[in-house]
């Protein structure tokens, strides 16, 4: 269980690194930029360390789905981007084959 504490850490660096990569406008802006990097390398190490245990298959299902909810969020709140139906029906989607696989494979 402690492995997946790790993947918790990572999803929510990479989340803020990828929010702080906007700031950024294409590392233009220098504290955002450098920012982003480093929780980019926190985070990977994070994910390092959690696939000595859990599938990688899985780990990373488990980081696109929860990434993708909280980037989408975070992208609405902070950034005013809004999505259309096409995107959020695909969203969706992602997110039942995270809770499939959590639900019912014998591999996590």
């Amino acid at each position: 269980m402690t492995y997946y504490l790790f993947l918790a850490a990572a999803i929510v660096l990479e989340v803020i690194a990828t929010t702080l990569l906007k700031a950024s406008n294409g590392f233009t802006v220098l504290i955002p930029a450098v920012s982003s990097l480093l929780l980019y390398a926190v985070s990977f190490y994070c994910l390092s360390i959690c696939l000595t245990h859990v599938p990688t298959g899985v780990a990373y299902a488990i980081w696109s789905g929860f990434g993708i909810i909280l980037i989408t969020l975070l992208s609405f709140l902070i950034f005013k981007q809004t999505l259309d139906i096409p995107a959020i029906t695909g969203i969706v989607l992602i997110i039942t084959g995270v809770v499939i696989m959590q639900l019912f494979s014998k591999t996590v």
